[in-house]
C-alpha cells in the first residue's frame, strides 16, 4: 500500500477523525498511487493516522474510509454496512410499515466518502462519488446482500453521473442483482413512484421526508405553489392534508409526468401542474398563494460561484416574498454544500429587507436522521431551511 507523509501540523484535522486530506497537506509520497487506490496516510513523524482512497486530479487528495490500522477486506465492508443499518434499525426505519424508503448509507457520516445507498421498499440504488469507492463495489453489494438477506430485490449501480467524467467512458449504470426497473413506496403512507434509472439522484430526494411533513400540518385550506416541485412530493403531502389546491411547478416535462402518476396514486384531485421555469412561473401569481415552497436544485457547487447562488437565492425568495398573500408561508430551501446555514439566512434575510415584507421566522429546516450530521464533519450538513410567516 502507498504511503503518504503529510506536512508537519497537518495531521490535525485527522486526528479529530475529519475524513479530507488536501493536496497541499500532504509533504511526500512512497510510491505512485493512481486515482482509486487504498493509500495509508501518515503524520510527519510516521504515526499512522488513516486509510483512504486517492484522488490525482482533486484538491481532496485523499478520503478516510478507515482512521484504524485494518485490513480492507469483506469483513471490512460488511461491518461498515451493517453499523449504517443498524442505526436506521435505531431510528426506526429498517421496519417501518408506514415508511420504505430511507437513505441506507451517507458517505463520510456514515464513515465512507464517496459512497450514498439508497432503500426503495428492497431495491437498492447506489452511488459512487469516488473512484476509489467504485472499485470496491462488488465487495459492497456482497455486503448489501449478507445485511439485507430475502429482503433484497435489486442493486442498481448509478454511478456513471458521480463520477469524475475522464474516469467513466466504459462506464455504465445497470442492475448488479435483479433487474426490476421501478417501483411504488410509500412514505409516512403517501405513495411515490421510483424511477432510479432516468431519474434525478437516486430517483427520490429522500431527504425532505420531515420537512414534506411539516407542510402538510400547516396545508389543510390552503392554495399552496410547490416550486422546483420534481416528482411532486410536497405537492402530494399537500394534497392529502386537504389544501383547497395546489400547484406543481417544474422545467422537467419527465418530472411532471412523475408528479401526475403521484398524484393519481394516492387518489388525489386538488391539482394542478406547470410545466415552467419556476422564475417566469412565479411573474404574474401576486395574492394567489397562500403558501409557496422554494426548493430549489444547487445553485453554487463549488466555492468560487457561491456569489452566483447567492444572488440567485435572493432573488428567488424575493420574488416569493412580494407574491405571497398576507399571512402566508414560506418553506425555503437550500441544497447547496458550499453554502452554509449562516449564508443561507442571512440570503433570505435580504430579500426580506428588498421585499418590504414583515416576516416571522416560524422554523428552521434540515435533513432527516438517516442523513446524519457528525461533529467531526461539518461539511455533511448540506440542506438548510427555513419557514416564513409573512405578514
Amino acid at each position: 500500500m502507498t504511503k503518504i507523509y503529510l506536512n508537519k501540523g497537518k495531521e490535525t484535522p485527522l486526528l479529530r477523525r475529519h475524513p479530507w486530506v488536501f493536496s497541499g497537506a500532504i509533504k511526500s509520497t512512497e510510491g505512485k498511487p493512481v486515482d482509486g487506490d487504498t493509500v495509508s496516510v501518515y503524520s510527519a513523524d510516521k504515526k499512522f493516522l488513516g486509510i483512504g482512497h486517492y484522488q490525482v486530479e482533486n484538491s481532496i487528495r485523499v478520503r478516510i474510509i478507515s482512521f484504524e490500522e485494518v485490513e480492507i477486506d469483506e469483513t471490512f465492508w460488511f461491518n461498515k454496512i451493517n453499523t449504517a443499518y443498524t442505526f436506521r434499525g435505531i431510528i426506526e426505519l429498517t421496519d417501518n410499515k408506514n415508511t420504505n424508503v430511507y437513505r441506507l448509507f451517507f458517505g463520510e457520516a456514515d464513515g465512507l466518502p464517496g459512497l450514498i445507498i439508497d432503500f426503495y421498499d428492497g431495491h437498492l440504488v447506489v452511488q459512487c462519488h469516488t473512484i476509489g469507492m467504485h472499485r470496491n463495489i462488488e465487495h459492497i453489494a456482497h455486503a448489501l446482500k449478507k445485511v439485507y438477506g430475502s429482503k433484497l430485490k435489486t442493486i442498481y449501480d448509478k454511478s456513471k453521473e458521480t463520477l469524475p467524467k475522464h474516469l467513466t467512458e466504459n462506464l455504465h449504470n445497470g442492475f448488479m442483482i435483479g433487474d426490476t426497473g421501478n417501483t411504488v413506496v410509500k412514505e409516512n403512507k403517501h405513495l411515490f413512484y421510483i424511477d432510479w434509472e432516468r431519474g434525478q439522484k437516486t430517483g427520490f430526494f429522500v431527504d425532505q421526508r420531515e420537512n414534506r411533513a411539516l407542510l402538510a400540518h400547516y396545508s389543510k385550506n390552503k392554495t399552496v405553489l410547490n416550486t422546483f416541485c420534481y416528482t411532486g412530493g410536497f405537492s402530494v403531502y399537500a394534497c392529502a392534508a386537504g389544501a383547497k389546491e395546489v400547484h406543481s411547478v417544474d422545467v422537467s416535462k419527465p418530472a411532471m409526468e412523475i408528479t401526475d402518476k403521484n398524484i393519481e396514486l394516492n387518489k388525489l384531485t386538488n391539482h394542478k401542474s406547470f410545466c415552467a421555469d419556476t422564475f417566469d412561473f412565479l411573474e404574474d401569481k401576486k395574492d394567489v398563494y397562500d403558501i409557496i415552497v422554494l426548493d430549489p436544485p444547487a445553485f453554487a457547487k463549488s466555492r468560487d460561484v457561491k456569489h452566483n447562488a447567492f444572488k440567485g437565492y435572493k432573488r428567488l425568495n424575493e420574488m416569493a416574498l412580494r407574491l405571497i398573500k398576507s399571512n402566508g408561508l414560506i418553506f425555503t430551501f437550500s441544497c447547496s454544500g458550499v453554502v452554509d446555514k449562516a449564508l443561507f439566512y442571512n440570503t433570505v434575510a435580504a430579500a426580506v429587507f428588498e421585499s418590504g415584507r414583515k416576516v416571522k421566522v416560524l422554523h428552521y429546516l434540515s435533513q432527516p436522521a438517516d442523513h446524519p450530521i457528525t461533529p467531526n464533519f461539518a461539511e455533511g450538513e448540506y440542506l438548510k431551511g427555513l419557514v416564513l410567516y409573512v405578514e
